[in-house]
């Protein structure tokens, strides 16, 4: 039987060498999880609030036009859609950070909603969609009688 003896030294490497390698896998090549994520369908961020009257949502989706996004409402389910345009092609980025590709994003409405006086207004790259709430969910004020 041999015994070896190991040399702990041989397999650190440096810290220039480890800053170097999480450098290039940042900026200058993508990594495996980077490529992973671009190819996924991406959640498309929302603000969503509510008001005694509506609730409100709110997308931000920079470069697309009104004609792009399919907006759907079956039963108490909202759903968004589109596709951001891929990035520039042939050209050697140095920070590629916005996100692109196929989104959506469905919502279960916890409040029953009037489809009918519902509303997509799409400016500026912002997109709100105003959806009224039905009558019988409203706050209603019970008047109080006197004897």
């Amino acid at each position: 039987m041999t015994i070896m003896r190991g040399d702990p030294w041989r397999e650190m490497r440096s810290l220039r060498e480890a800053m170097d390698e999480l450098l290039e896998e940042s900026f200058v090549r993508p990594s495996q999880r980077q490529m992973e994520r671009s190819q996924r369908q991406l959640r498309l961020p929302l603000d969503v609030y509510t008001t005694p009257e509506e609730i409100v949502i709110i997308a931000s989706l920079p470069g697309l036009t009104a004609d792009e996004l399919d907006i759907t409402i079956d039963g108490d389910r909202l759903t968004i859609r589109g596709e951001l345009r891929p990035p520039l092609e042939n050209v050697d980025y140095l920070f590629q950070e916005r996100v692109y590709g196929a989104f959506s994003r469905t919502l279960t409405l916890n409040v029953p909603v009037n489809t009918d006086e519902a509303e997509a207004v799409f400016e500026n790259g912002v997109l709100r969609l105003t959806l009224p709430k039905a009558e019988e969910t409203k706050p209603k004020t019970i008047e109080v009688k006197r004897k």
